[in-house]
């Protein structure tokens, strides 16, 4: 079972590997679950159960590349996957040929840099 109760000493620890997908442009400036509104090229996410705010990196399984976003909405709400992404961090990881990709999403400090 997956601790979803993040702090500054558990938030290394938390990670989870999954199916990702990422944001259509249709969604750009639509408000988030946060109150955010979605900006395609912020380094953002979605996620179901992990706090507003946390950062995580995700790295896709694949080719190894990695970004950290930000988790400012709910979702996703389609069987199977663990976080949904900004354009700008899909494309950062390389998967918007693929659309849906297998990742490992990690907690990370809070003074991480996004992107």
């Amino acid at each position: 079972m997956t601790n979803f109760l993040i702090s500054s000493t558990t938030q290394k620890k938390f990670s989870q590997t999954g199916k990702a997908s990422y944001y259509a442009e249709k969604f750009e400036g639509r408000r988030t679950s946060s109150g955010e509104n979605y900006r395609k090229n912020a380094f953002s996410a979605a996620h179901q159960k992990l706090p507003f705010g946390t950062k995580v990196r995700v790295t896709n399984i694949a080719n190894g590349k990695s970004v950290v976003v930000k988790i400012n909405d709910r979702g996703p709400f389609t069987k199977n996957r663990i976080i949904d992404l900004s354009l700008i961090a899909a494309k950062k990881i390389e998967m918007i040929q693929d659309g849906v990709i297998k990742v490992k999403i990690e907690a990370v400090s809070g003074d991480t840099p996004l992107g």
